[in-house]
Order: C-alpha cells, then structure tokens, then sequence
C-alpha cells in the first residue's frame, strides 16, 4: 500500500479514482484494501476541505430546511423564537435572530450555532 499526498489536481483524480476502484470491491474494515480506503479518503477529505470549501448554508434557509426535513411548522417553532408573528418576521427577514433564539434552535433543531449567527442574506 503506496500513500502519498495529494498535492496537485491531477493526484486527486488519480485518488478518487483509486478508491472509487476499492470501493467496487468493498473491502472488509481491518484489512489491507479497507485501511488504503480509510487513509485514501481522508486524504481527500482533506484536499477538498482546503480546495473545495463549503460555504455555510444563510441562517433563514438552514431554518427552512431543518422545517422541511422535520415536518414542522411555524408553529413549532413558537417555543425557540416566540410568538407566531415573531416567527413569521424571521422567517421573511423582516427581524434578525437574537442569541437566545440562535441557542433554542441549535439546542432543540440540532442546526449548526454557526450557520445560526451568519448574517442573514436581505431578501
């Protein structure tokens, strides 16, 4: 098992390909092809974090999303934000988030505190 860095664009693609080839035989974790997979795509892991970065999501859409994916309401989110029409103000950016509100939703959506305190994009 050769590792080597991934330095340049032409070694990362030489790498997904590389473990895109392990992948198709599933190695089993503790041998030899499963541990060149975990070191490979930490390594690419790595090149993409430094090459590739994402961006962190608007707050109001983390929000949006997060409803989506849970079925929830604006309702629902009267207990982290406030009264409905409070809701409705953040969520049509006519108010910002305050760091209490920012803390209830981290705490009771799982949504990242630091996507939470970005400022918000005007709509």
């Amino acid at each position: 098992m050769e590792i080597r860095p991934i330095r340049t664009e032409a070694d990362y693609k030489a790498a997904l390909k590389e473990a895109a080839r392990l992948i198709e035989h599933d190695p089993d974790l503790g041998t030899s092809e499963g541990d060149h997979l975990d070191v490979l795509a930490t390594l690419i892991q790595a090149y993409e974090a430094r090459h590739y970065p994402i961006d962190l999501p608007d707050p109001i859409e983390a929000i949006k999303f997060r409803m989506e994916q849970a079925g929830l309401t604006a309702k629902d989110l009267e207990p982290m934000i406030g009264q409905r029409n409070r809701v409705y103000e953040i969520l049509n950016r006519k108010r910002s988030l305050t760091l209490p509100m920012i803390w209830k939703l981290h705490q009771q959506l799982g949504i990242s505190a630091e996507s939470l305190i970005r400022p918000t994009a005007r709509a």
